[in-house]
């Protein structure tokens, strides 16, 4: 008996179908908005299996653009939700989609918005997929995981840089303000680097994916805002210890010191070798000492 010949994948986008599409409607990829468009199909195929997204699941993509990574994400999950800030893109996608995936259309969602204002979605999405603009990649990221707790895991590729950034622990070079806070929501690692070749326009730089799973923060009574503001402060100035960097932000250097004894950190460490528990530890102390003052 023979073997029956497996299905051929569904088409995903070339560089010849980007352009086409692009020209359809009159668009230029434009700095502004951070839009390099994929224009490689195993590329997409890449990403979408690097995200590990499930058959029942609905996944949220930020800045579908013309729809590359979309269609690939149609195949492999159960719905899919697009947030896009641009009107001309936005109006193209549903139409797009009619074409490339008939059979997909009602599994299909289209939000015109931009993601650092979007609170609430048409579905509730398990996982974020997506390729986001190099300028404003940290900030989606940490909104949508702050006002999507159904948000369980994903891929994000941006700026390699960036990438580096958000992975980082506790001791690296990179570790900052993007490693500690999206560490409050989930552990993040990096998933690979993608060349300059597979976007239009191309960037000068290469790309990076990061991929996540949710965890719950550390436990404390502190709230994430407090925590936020530790570690804001902590950071602002780098090279100072946290004794120091932290006198504004306590009242005092001598505060600052007894927050951080309390919290079992060494005032003469930097905020760079610490992490989210610790972060958590200095702001629940901070909140006794002044209910201590209080009483």
């Amino acid at each position: 008996m023979t073997e029956p010949i497996p299905a051929a994948p569904a088409p995903l986008f070339g560089a010849t179908d980007i352009r086409r599409l692009a020209e359809e409607i009159g668009i230029r990829p434009t700095k502004t908005l951070g839009q390099n468009f994929v224009i490689d199909g195993n590329t997409i195929r890449r990403i979408v299996a690097a995200a590990n997204i499930g058959p029942e699941e609905t996944v949220l993509e930020v800045g579908p653009g013309l729809g590359s990574l979309t269609l690939g994400l149609l195949d492999a999950a159960r719905e899919v939700v697009a947030v896009e800030i641009d009107p001309v893109l936005a109006a193209k996608l549903p139409e797009t989609v009619r074409e490339w995936r008939p059979d997909a259309v009602e599994r299909f969602h289209l939000v015109q918005s931009d993601a650092m204002r979007v609170t609430e979605l048409p579905v509730e999405p398990s996982a974020i997929v997506a390729n986001l603009p190099y300028n404003v990649a940290v900030p989606v990221v940490l909104h949508l995981l702050q006002h999507f707790p159904g948000l369980q895991h994903g891929l994000v590729m941006v700026q390699d840089e960036v990438a580096d950034r958000l992975a980082a622990g506790p001791g690296s070079k990179t570790y900052g303000v993007p490693s500690v806070k999206a560490a409050w929501y989930s552990s993040m690692r990096k998933a690979g680097v993608i060349g300059m070749n597979v976007f239009w326009p191309a960037p000068k730089i290469h790309s990076g994916l990061v991929a996540f799973t949710r965890r719950e923060p550390p436990v404390t009574t502190a709230s994430r805002e407090e925590v936020f503001a530790v570690i804001d402060a902590a950071f602002a100035q780098r090279r100072k210890t946290l004794r120091a960097a932290l006198a504004g932000w306590a009242g005092s250097a001598a505060e600052a010191e007894r927050c951080l004894v309390a919290a079992g950190v060494d005032p003469t460490a930097r905020g760079e070798v610490i992490d989210i528990a610790a972060f958590a530890r200095i702001a629940e102390a901070r909140n006794e000492g002044r209910n201590g003052d209080d009483g």
